[in-house]
């Protein structure tokens, strides 16, 4: 099968952004992928040994969500192991590859440099820090400003949401202070 080129970003992001009003207008749906993990664990078979927090019927508001993220999931796989084209692989910076090679990461040949996101990474104290903490961290993070990324800075800012530009300020700022002070003190 030949490779797909991926869209340019004046065509895809355009598309995303009608994402948004055609959730709406179809079925009240905000775009967002925070509340799946809810919706999963909510889906588990434990009866009332689950928190109250997860009591709910989550066939009513998060069938939808389950699919989407399993589409992610497909779409993902599928565009890394179907229609990429091994002829030309990932093409990072030169900029990108210099100030990676300054925190010694130098092993680019896959999709994630293996030097952090492997099992031998994460069993390092910066490596386990840095995935189970960071983790964590993403995870309180969306619960606390009541959704992810993707919520808050496609569904909250068309909806021009207030609380949404202060916590997309919010990940960029916190975004900005890992990359430029966190990661080199860890990898350094």
């Amino acid at each position: 099968m030949n490779a797909v080129s991926p869209l340019p970003w004046y065509v895809a992001g355009p598309l995303i952004g009608l994402i948004v009003p055609a959730l709406l207008v179809v079925g009240g749906k905000v775009f967002g992928l925070s509340a799946n993990l809810r919706h999963a664990c909510a889906a588990l078979p434990a009866g009332r040994a689950r928190p109250a927090f997860l009591r709910y019927d989550w066939r009513s508001t998060g069938t939808w969500n389950l699919v989407f993220a399993l589409g992610i999931a497909v779409g993902g796989f599928l565009g890394l192991r179907v229609f990429a084209d091994p002829a030309a692989p990932l093409a990072l910076s030169a900029d990108t590859v210099a100030a990676l090679a300054d925190l010694g990461v130098t092993d680019l040949a896959g999709v994630v440099p293996a030097q952090l996101i492997s099992w031998a990474g994460l069993a390092t104290p910066a490596g386990a820090l840095m995935v189970l903490g960071g983790g964590f961290l993403v995870g309180f993070g969306a619960r606390w400003a009541g959704g992810c990324t993707s919520g808050h800075a496609i569904s909250g800012l068309a909806d021009l949401q207030v609380p949404s530009l202060v916590a997309v300020v919010g990940f960029f700022v916190g975004g900005l202070a890992v990359v430029h002070l966190l990661l080199p003190a860890l990898l350094g």
